[in-house]
């Protein structure tokens, strides 16, 4: 082997390094917080890297780890008799969907967290509320409409249109992120 030519350790090491927090998030929109996250994170990766070799290095890794993350989660799950959050196919491929199109080629996931975080700070006090309370803090509705004293229908609508405004500028930043030719330029 060459000596410039990097271990599979090394390189398992980078891709691990560039997917973890993707991975602890995706596990968290799974099964939700508390230490199972860290325990199936980790199992998940010894996984990986004892099947390696059956990776398909043309696809990207992201995904095949979430795969192998998802079917930790759904088991767990099974067995633990818990409430999940998603177990629905229909949903499962959605949110796979959702985070395939989070992190753009070239970009990496903490970085786009960043950009999201400053598109939260960029939201008007009572929606920027209801993102914080139900998506940091992890209430239900009616928390949440305790919490704000407001009705369930009023906070739906305030996260609906946090939702709207975060997709929003998200590509807002997307777009000043991309090289003029990409935006269209001639």
């Amino acid at each position: 082997m060459p000596q410039n030519e990097p271990t599979a350790a090394a390189v398992f090491e980078i891709l691990v390094r560039e997917h973890s927090t993707m991975l602890s998030a995706y596990l968290r929109s799974l099964i939700g917080g508390g230490p199972s996250v860290d325990d199936l994170f980790q199992e998940a990766m010894m996984i990986a890297w004892r099947r390696l070799s059956e990776y398909d290095r043309t696809r990207p890794f992201g995904p095949w780890l979430r795969g192998i993350a998802r079917n930790l989660a759904l088991n767990h799950m099974r067995q633990s008799a818990s409430r999940p959050h998603a177990t629905d196919p229909t949903v499962l491929a959605e949110l796979d969907r959702r985070y395939d199109r989070f992190v753009k080629p070239g970009d990496s996931f903490p970085e786009r967290l960043e950009r999201m975080r400053e598109c939260i700070q960029r939201l008007p006090a009572l929606l920027r509320e209801v993102v914080d309370l139900g998506y940091a803090r992890g209430l239900m509705l009616g928390e949440i409409a305790k919490a704000v004293s407001a009705s369930e229908e009023a906070v739906k609508k305030r996260v609906q249109r946090a939702r709207l405004a975060l997709a929003d500028c998200i590509e807002s930043s997307d777009a000043h992120m991309q090289p003029e030719t990409e935006r269209g330029a001639v």
